[in-house]
């Protein structure tokens, strides 16, 4: 399952980055949590963006039997606009599509900074 997962992970990052997702990385979080396993970060440059992007997510995972179980629009924050940051689980893979703007605030990349980065490179 560790095998697949991780493939899945690399293939959505791939995904996200040939859809024009910016900054696109992919963190292995297995060493750190136990709550999931990567983390994708990708930057994006409007809603229609990130819409399009979600789609292609959504796409993706009925295509390889994944399931999104849980989609929020934006974090537990109501100073954030539904636009700014989107965070879809799919259990053992979370993906954060953000701005340019959040992303620089949020720094995740640098918060689970131990986390080896497995696609893309960090800044």
């Amino acid at each position: 399952m560790g095998d697949t997962l991780q493939i899945n992970a690399l293939e959505l990052g791939k995904l996200l980055a040939d859809h024009n997702g910016l900054e696109v990385v992919v963190m292995d979080m297995r060493s750190l949590n136990f709550w999931t396993d990567f983390f994708i970060i990708a930057t994006v440059t409007s809603n229609t963006h990130l819409s399009g992007l979600q789609r292609h997510i959504k796409d993706y995972t009925r295509e390889n039997g994944m399931e999104i179980l849980r989609r929020s629009k934006r974090p537990d924050n109501n100073e954030l606009s539904s636009e700014e940051w989107s965070l879809l689980d799919l259990g053992g893979i979370v993906i954060h599509l953000m701005t340019a703007k959040i992303r620089d605030f949020f720094e995740l990349e640098r918060l689970w900074s131990a986390a080896p980065i497995i696609f893309g490179q960090a800044d």
